[in-house]
This record gives C-alpha cells, structure tokens and sequence, in this order.
C-alpha cells in the first residue's frame, strides 16, 4: 500500500511537471492575454481608441531635438496616469522604431532576477503585439540572470498599459518585454550591459521604463520626495538613485527598471533627460486630505548625445581672471547666491520651493550647475546636474535644495545649522569630447570619463583643492569617481569629455 501510494505520488508529480513545462512552452509561443482590460483601461476597442485619441491630442509636451532613445512613462489606470503618459508617446508618434523595449517590475510574484518573454505575442483590444524573437535570443545568451519566469506575466500590469499607446503611435514594430524582480545594483548593470550589446549601433531601437512615483498617505509629501527622485533621475545619478530608493528618501516603484535605463541611454551616449510631465493622484482627484492614499506620475524622455561639435575644447566659453567659464557679472553672481540660500531657509522652514520670478536672460539659459556647501571648510553636501536641462535660476534653487537635503552621504542640513554653512556655486560650460588627454587643461577644465556603464566627473576646482598633476587628476577620477582602473584614460576605449566652470563663494562677496 505504502508502496502504491509512493508510485501514485510520483506518477502526479511527473504529470504536473509535464503539465507546467507544458503551460511554460505554450505560454511563450502563444498569445498572453490582456490582464487589466476592463480595470486599468477600456476593453471595447473603439472606447479605448477614442480615450487615446484623446490623451494625446491634450498633450502639448516641449519638441525635443535629436533621436528620443527612451521613456519613462506611468503604468497606473488610465484615468490617472493616462493623461501624463501622452505626453510622452506623443513625441515618439509615427517615428521609425523596429523595437520597442519594454522594462516593467514585478508587483505580484516574487522571484529574483529579470524575466524575458522570448517569443509570441501580447493581446489587448487594439491587436497582437509580436515579440522580437531574434532581439530576446541576444539577451537571453549574454547575461544568465536574463531567463523566462512565466509567472512573472500572469498578472502583470506594468508592461501591459504601455501596449495601446504604442499602438496608437507606432507601426511595423516588435517589442520585448522585461520585467524585473528582487535585484541590486549589478543585476541592473549586467541587463544595461546586455541591452548595450544587443543594440549595439542600431538607432530604431526604444527603451520604455514603466514606472510610478510616490506611494502614500502624505499627499503634502508627495511631490516634495517626486521632485527629488526627479533631480537624481535628470542627474542620471544612478548611484545616488540606487542609494535613495534603499534608504526611502527617494520613491520610484519602477526604481529598477528606470536605473538600467539610465544605464544603458548613458553607455550609448544619450544624455539629456527631460521631464515632460508631472502630477499626482491627489491632484487628478482633488482628494487633499490626510491619509488619502497618493501616487505620483511623471513622463519622462531621454536623448541627445553629448554635443561633439566644431568647438576647440581649449576654448570652450570665455575666460575670466580664474581661468574659468564667465558668463555672470559680480551682481549676477550675487542673485545666484541669494537665490541657493532663500531656496534652503525657505525648504527648511516649510518643505517647499520658493517661487521666483525671473527676468534676466542670463538666468534663463539652460545650464549645467553643481552647488557645494562647506561648514568650517569641510564639505557638507554637493549636488549637481552637469547637463542643463532647465533655466539656470531653477537648477541653482533645486540643486541648493538637494545639496542641503539629499546627498546621500550626510545629514540633512538643519535651520540651526544654516548660518555656518559657506555656499559655492558652478556654472557649467557645455560637455565636449576630446580625442585624447593631451587636450585637457589640468587645472582650469573639469572632465567627465566613461567607459561602457562606467562613468565619473571632477569638477574643474578639484585640482586646485588637490594640487593633482593632469595625470593624478586623471587616475583618480578613474578610480574614485568610474570605478574603473586608474590608467584607463589612456586607453582608446575609454572616452573623455571637458568642461569648464565658473565658479563663485558668497566668500568671495
């Protein structure tokens, strides 16, 4: 009986094992169902399309020029996040992508690693959407952390709400869905690295990191911690992002997928990143009590390479007494600092941004600029963002902010504190890519070194506070700031790009 009962369980143990692997094998050659037609969006096709249609005719996101190599778009039900999302397939309407990467995270099965649907297709209302086979084949044998976890699918919204839209815009692509579990920082190296490989000098190929913002009871808190995680998504600081979202100062439920994205956009060379659109739940529904549960939505674009253009790097800006860029005046300079320190009495005192109205030209330039606090001649916080994205006047009051409360390695500055707190600002010059080490000036340009996912910068006042030869500069910069090894600025691989700063202390003033 004993021995009856052993080969009957082993008999049904075969059977489920044939049966799952059987499920395993049909359900990536088949058709995957829609799972949240009906709930995250409408399941008649003409009420669907008419939605769409539109979202995207109310979007009015700012044109974006060069090649849109990736998205960040929201994955909530249409009626919250549908509106903010437009804003960013809008921009990629009737462009000629062959394949669409889709990179979403695992909201109701637990597993480790990244799961890839290899072959088949994805259904909603509009149509099937077939899976680039010959793209997931390249992933699947580059990394052993890429595999086929079908549960993965089952219920998964997060790559799921980006396919209408994509319809709704695109023709004549395939896409490849990811989506990503319990990982670290490697494991998103390793898939960046993979998808750089797999791309590899094609320029019809789209990145879509599907992602929320903010999750919580704090509506007030919201868009203060969405502001944040945007600075650091803008920065492309995906350290310092890995490093947020562990510690909870930073929210993104997508966190995983935006930081390989960031990765590989960086190790291909597209490094502008724009917010097109924000908002949140709270502010969709007018619910603005406390303890209503809010979420955030923004819809991001990234693109643009670094400019290697006809400038000479020698000669990049114009020269002041200090050897670096100048483009403020002394009353200039002394707006800029008035205007990083009102921006963190006033985020301290109330947990806002301070709103200013600006009318000087100079500040409405689009630059580049870090913001440094010393006490006592001892660094206290530094944040910047070496790419501008948005007014000056904007970067310096936001990147004040973040230097004050959201650089990872220290405290948030206090109120008591602030008064002891000496504050430096740099403004950048535009990046630019040198052949060789023997066109950088050391002291007097600051230099950004990458080499695949690896990459680092030194502000041009490094070598002075160091005393660095151009060799020692280079070297730890490799070592220090890319993690690379210390020679590799010599080596053709590896690419180097200059920059310089004008750089101003209220102890100057």
């Amino acid at each position: 009986m004993k021995i009856l009962n052993q080969k009957r369980f082993l008999s049904i143990l075969l059977l489920h094992i044939c049966m799952n692997t059987f499920f395993c094998l049909s359900f990536a050659e088949g058709t995957k169902k829609s799972s949240v037609a009906g709930s995250f969006y409408p399941k008649n096709p003409q009420e669907l399309s008419a939605v769409l249609d539109t979202y995207l005719s109310l979007a009015h996101p700012e044109p974006q020029s060069g090649t849109i190599f990736a998205l960040l778009s929201p994955h909530a039900g249409y009626e919250f996040s549908g509106k903010v999302a437009a804003y960013g397939y809008s921009l990629i309407k009737n462009k000629g992508y062959k394949t669409v990467i889709i990179i979403g995270s695992s909201h109701y099965y637990g597993f480790k690693g990244v799961s890839l649907y290899p072959q088949g297709s994805f259904e909603t209302p509009l149509g099937e959407l077939f899976v680039d086979t010959d793209f997931s084949k390249k992933l699947l044998s580059r990394s052993p952390l890429i595999r086929f976890e079908p549960n993965a699918f089952l219920k998964e919204h997060s790559i799921e709400v980006q396919l209408p839209f994509l319809q709704k815009v695109l023709s004549n692509f395939k896409i490849v869905p990811l989506i990503m579990g319990q990982v670290d920082l490697e494991t998103c190296n390793s898939l960046a690295e993979a998808l750089r490989v797999a791309i590899a000098g094609r320029t019809d190929v789209l990145i879509i990191a599907s992602t929320d913002m903010y999750h919580g009871y704090n509506y007030q808190e919201t868009p203060l911690v969405d502001k944040r995680t945007l600075t650091y998504i803008c920065s492309m600081d995906t350290e310092g992002l890995f490093t947020g979202l562990t510690n909870g100062s930073l929210q993104l439920c997508g966190g995983y997928p935006v930081i390989t994205t960031l990765l590989v956009a960086k190790a291909l060379g597209y490094h502008n990143v724009s917010v097109l659109k924000y908002t949140n739940s709270a502010e969709i529904t007018g619910k603005k009590t406390p303890g209503i549960w809010t979420v955030g939505y923004a819809s991001c674009v990234i693109g643009q390479a670094y400019s290697a253009d006809k400038q000479n790097p020698e000669t990049v800006g114009s020269k002041g007494e200090d050897g670096g860029h100048t483009m403020l005046n002394k009353e200039q300079r002394a707006k800029a600092l008035t205007i990083a320190r009102a921006a963190i009495a006033s985020f301290l005192k109330s947990g806002t941004r301070e709103k200013i109205n600006e009318t000087d030209q100079v500040f409405m330039e689009k630059c580049g600029a870090f913001v440094s606090l010393h006490k006592h001649g001892q660094l206290r916080g530094c944040i910047g963002n070496i790419i501008g994205t948005q007014a000056l006047y904007l970067t310096i009051r936001d990147m004040a902010i973040e230097a004050a409360t959201g650089d990872p390695r220290f405290q948030r500055v206090t109120s008591q504190e602030l008064n002891d707190i000496e504050i430096e600002i740099s403004v950048l010059s535009p990046l630019v890519k040198v052949s060789s080490a023997d066109a950088i000036k050391i002291p007097g340009q600051g230099v950004l070194v990458k080499r695949g996912l690896r990459q680092g910068v030194f502000l041009p006042q490094v070598a002075n506070e160091t005393g660095w030869s151009k060799e020692e500069f280079l070297s730890n910069l490799c070592a220090q700031k890319a993690g690379l090894p210390s020679g590799a600025w010599k080596e053709s691989a590896t690419e180097l790009y200059v920059f310089t700063a004008e750089v101003f202390s209220e102890k100057d003033l």
